[in-house]
């Protein structure tokens, strides 16, 4: 089963088809297909990674703010 976003990606692709062949085809992947769903996996990957970092520097911060007892500092 293919996923309908990849196909539309590679429809639209037009003018730059050609090279988005040749750069899937250098990486080392058997289709545009294989290539465009490595790099949209990729994509997912460091939006996640992204998240927790924010998720765990937030956490991090807040102990500090509840610490101090006088409100001048």
């Amino acid at each position: 089963m293919q996923n309908q976003e990849i196909v539309k990606i590679i429809e639209n692709l037009k003018g730059r088809k050609n090279y988005e062949e040749k750069r899937a085809a250098k990486l080392g992947f058997a289709s545009l297909y294989d290539y465009f769903e490595d790099k949209i996996s990729k994509k997912e990957k460091a939006l996640e990674d992204g998240q927790k970092e924010l998720e765990t520097s937030q956490a991090e911060e807040q102990p500090k703010a509840a610490n101090k007892s006088c409100g001048c500092c």
